[in-house]
């Protein structure tokens, strides 16, 4: 019976060690690729950085025996009187303060070196960060825990593959003093030694203890940090400031503001208040070996087994000695805090993304146009489809509206027309050819797009119009044509600096523009692909007046006679000059055809146009 009880507890040990040794690897799994970093970032301040911390880890331990030298020069010069030994003693504190200059020296160096590299850094991690997102699906975009994470990679690892660095290099360091100054505490006992070493530990066990509780804090608030900067933002730009003031949302979203802040700082408070009382606590400890060895050391003095220069040596060494180890300590709890952080950076950096298998850069029936072959798609997440086997053939040249209510599927087909999305049953073709196969820059040349919530770049207009075609973003022949066809000119030339005025109003001399004149400029930015067939407006007269609207489909008509165009708009007037109308309801095809047919159905199309058009009667 006692072996059987005895059995477990021997095959259970091994384990444990094993399980310790994993942990340990796993706390420090990402300081490699961090110091990997720091070097790729700038290999010459990182072993100047290396080199000067060297310095500085031996400085100290000859501080101190130059200090104990002085000490018992001035003693035994007072003793004998002779001019040699003053001038010895003199030496000493020669040495001592070209020791102490060289160190003040090191330090600023070193203060330095980090600051140039945590600026070098914080570039590189953002980098990397925005590098990442560019490889991103649209799928990660849509998904609020991955906002949260990518929020925790960008502001909780901006700084610390650096500190990572500084705490393992401050790890050589207090390493380097703190065998120094073994070595000349050994002379006096090795029990003081272990006095020295064994007080650093329970502030080190606090440290790591509290390490922990703080990542969880700062991981579980990630939402409420996202919230509470949004509330910021709306309470400070000024594309939400009209709308604020007119609902006079401004004292709930303030007090909205505030309340989320103080469920921080309560968490932060309570935290911290924890973390002091432990570290003062567990400090007495260290505070009363201190004592304990410096009555020892002195009774020791007294009693003649050590000399005053001794004692003076030792109080300093035990003193900064078990300040370095509880440095020491202190840096691997510090690395083991930013290898926490830095889990979210690499966890994000690792986020699995499918390569794009398309490899084609034209169809296998060229001029075939676009095919929709019982396209279905639903969000990630969702239930219910948002596309439901939808059908459809749209030749070169032709002109194809797609008319339904919010959320009927609209702009969701054109996020699988410009492969943003895949289907998830069916297929999308391009001349004969499945989407998927298709190069997807090649795809995304052929195609210009202007989304519904467009986006406002605080640019100049010229670069605003450009970025439809990054390649030709200065080419101001092209910005004139594509502006012209967007009947955006007129006003543009009317502005004093013409496309050099700069848009927004978060640069000094910005302009704002109305509504109606930044979807003209959106508008224009689809014109600028003057290469593509394939043109998608998804809302793109909705700010503008009647009029306008229709010179711009007029136009549009005019310089697309060969591509494609498609349309989403809620005017029907504008929708009657399609070749093809389709009807969406619930991610299904209702009705499809010419506008002349659809109204001969009496379906749903013809109910809607008749509805629209009794209002301007």
């Amino acid at each position: 019976m006692q072996a059987s009880r005895r059995q477990p507890e021997t095959q259970t040990r091994p384990r444990t060690v094993q399980q310790f040794f994993q942990q340990f690897q796993t706390i420090f799994r990402y300081s490699g690729r961090a110091m990997q970093l720091v070097w790729a970032t700038s290999p010459g301040l990182t072993v100047g950085l290396a080199i000067v911390t060297v310095a500085v880890g031996l400085l100290p331990g000859v501080i101190a025996y130059l200090g104990k030298l002085i000490v018992d020069g001035v003693v035994q010069a007072s003793q004998s009187g002779l001019a040699a030994d003053r001038w010895r003693t003199l030496q000493y504190v020669g040495w001592e303060a070209v020791a102490i200059v060289i160190q003040s020296g090191v330090q600023q160096v070193i203060s330095l070196c980090q600051s140039l590299l945590q600026m070098l850094l914080a570039q590189q991690v953002n980098l990397l960060v925005i590098e990442k997102a560019l490889t991103l699906e649209m799928a990660h975009f849509e998904d609020s825990e991955f906002y949260d994470k990518m929020s925790r990679a960008r502001d909780g690892a901006s700084s610390r593959p650096l500190s990572v660095v500084t705490r393992s290099y401050g790890f050589l360091r207090d390493l380097l003093s703190l065998l120094t100054f073994g070595g000349l505490l050994l002379k006096f006992s090795p029990w003081a030694v272990l006095v020295l070493l064994v007080a650093a530990l329970p502030a080190f066990v606090a440290q790591t203890r509290f390490a922990e509780d703080a990542f969880r804090l700062f991981s579980w608030r990630a939402p409420q940090r996202r919230e509470h900067h949004y509330l910021e933002v709306l309470l400070a730009r000024e594309d939400y400031a009209m709308e604020v003031k007119l609902y006079q949302l401004g004292p709930m979203l303030l007090e909205r503001y505030k309340r989320i802040f103080e469920q921080i700082y309560q968490e932060d408070r309570s935290l911290n208040l924890r973390r002091t009382a432990w570290n003062y606590s567990l400090g007495l400890v260290s505070t009363a070996a201190f004592y304990g060895t410096y009555v020892w050391m002195i009774l020791s003095a007294i009693a003649g087994q050590i000399s005053l220069g001794d004692l003076t040596l030792y109080l300093l060494v035990f003193r900064q000695g078990q300040s370095t180890f509880a440095g020491l300590l202190a840096s691997i709890g510090g690395m083991y805090e930013d290898n926490l952080y830095l889990a979210d950076l690499y966890d994000f950096l690792g986020e699995a993304v499918g390569e794009p298998p398309g490899y084609a850069a034209y169809g296998s029936l060229p001029g075939d146009g676009i095919r929709f072959e019982q396209v279905s798609f639903t969000y990630p997440g969702h239930d219910q489809p948002a596309l439901d086997s939808v059908s459809f053939h749209l030749p070169p040249g032709r002109k194809l509206a797609i008319v339904g209510k919010n959320g009927s599927g609209k702009t969701t087909l054109i996020k699988l027309l410009t492969r943003l999305y895949s289907p998830s049953a069916g297929r999308i073709l391009l001349d004969g050819r499945d989407l998927q196969d298709w190069d997807p820059e090649v795809l995304q040349r052929r195609i210009g797009v202007i989304f519904q919530n467009f986006a406002r770049y605080q640019f100049t207009v010229g670069e605003n119009v450009g970025i439809g075609d990054v390649d030709a973003l200065m080419a101001q022949p092209r910005w004139e044509t594509a502006t012209e066809k967007a009947t955006a000119r007129e006003f543009i030339e009317s502005m004093s600096e013409g496309f050099s005025t700069r848009l927004g109003k978060w640069f000094k001399g910005g302009r704002e523009l109305s509504g109606g004149q930044w979807q003209k400029i959106a508008l224009s930015r689809a014109f600028m692909r003057s290469q593509a067939d394939i043109l998608i407006l998804d809302e793109p007269t909705s700010a503008v007046d009647a009029e306008a609207e229709a010179e711009i489909f007029e136009r549009l008509k005019a310089v697309t006679q060969d591509q494609i165009a498609i349309l989403i708009s809620h005017r029907f007037s504008t929708v009657r000059m399609a070749d093809q109308i389709l009807v969406l309801a619930e991610g299904q095809v209702l009705e499809q055809g010419s506008h002349e047919e659809l109204m001969q159905q009496e379906g749903r199309y013809a109910q809607l146009f008749l509805l629209q058009a009794a209002g301007y009667r």
